[in-house]
């Protein structure tokens, strides 16, 4: 199994290419959905690793693929300009999740 990424920017795309990860450079939903669909028909990719603007350009097909395929993994990632995610995210997760403010 391998890594895919699929991104929307060059230069995050350079600095997992230098780490050994393949990927695209893509700027539609119809580009994204027709990698991911790619990837999909390849079974050697185990893990989709996607740029955040780009998952939010797709959300429902993401939602469906995490809860109705057991593989690949996708992994939503930041890009070289950081993360579009609140500073306390992860927190507020487990703090909805399971009811204790830690």
């Amino acid at each position: 199994m391998r890594f895919y990424l699929i991104s929307d920017n060059i230069d995050t795309q350079k600095g997992m290419r230098l780490a050994g990860i393949e990927g695209v450079v893509v700027h539609s939903p119809d580009e994204v959905l027709r990698e991911i669909d790619s990837c999909l028909n390849n079974k050697e990719v185990g893990i989709i690793l996607i740029t955040e603007v780009l998952a939010a350009m797709i959300p429902e097909r993401i939602g469906d693929i995490r809860l109705n395929m057991p593989m690949p993994l996708i992994v939503v990632v930041p890009d070289r300009h950081g993360t579009t995610r609140e500073a306390d995210s992860i927190t507020r997760y487990v703090r909805d999740a399971i009811g204790v403010k830690i």
